[in-house]
């Protein structure tokens, strides 16, 4: 399974679980069930990293967002950013720019052109912070 198959998947469950507020073990085996959604062990990683680091994925967001409160962002959107700034912070195996890229992918196949706009915009400039960041960690 490619990292976008693992990352789209996750992405199907975190939506899902955005819209249903399910036990995520529950979402789990209906996916099995139904046997659409892959859930295997680095699905689930994505999946339980993200939930877990919710809220201070949302307040991240919501520092980013000056157009939109973190309550208006769609949930589609919502899932997408979170997975992505989880992915940024938490996984040392995925390179922020392809955590972003492979958000900007998620968002062109699912959302509309103006939203993958907003996500770019969102997580661009949380990039550029956290490279002065990182630049002023080196000095």
């Amino acid at each position: 399974m490619s990292r976008r198959d693992i990352r789209d998947s996750a992405f199907k469950l975190v939506f899902e679980q955005l819209l249903r507020d399910d036990d995520i073990q529950e979402l789990y085996d209906i996916a099995e069930e139904i046997d659409e959604i892959t859930v295997n062990d680095e699905v689930k990683e994505i999946v339980e990293g993200t939930l877990a680091h919710a809220d201070e994925l949302d307040a991240i967001i919501s520092g980013y967002s000056k157009s939109r409160a973190v309550s208006r962002i769609s949930k589609l959107n919502l899932a997408i950013l979170r997975i992505a700034l989880y992915e940024c912070l938490y996984d040392d195996n995925t390179p922020m720019n392809a955590a972003i890229s492979e958000a900007i992918k998620l968002s062109m196949t699912y959302t509309y052109q103006e939203d993958t706009s907003f996500i770019n915009g969102v997580l661009g400039a949380f990039s550029r912070d956290q490279q002065k960041k990182n630049g002023e960690a080196d000095a």
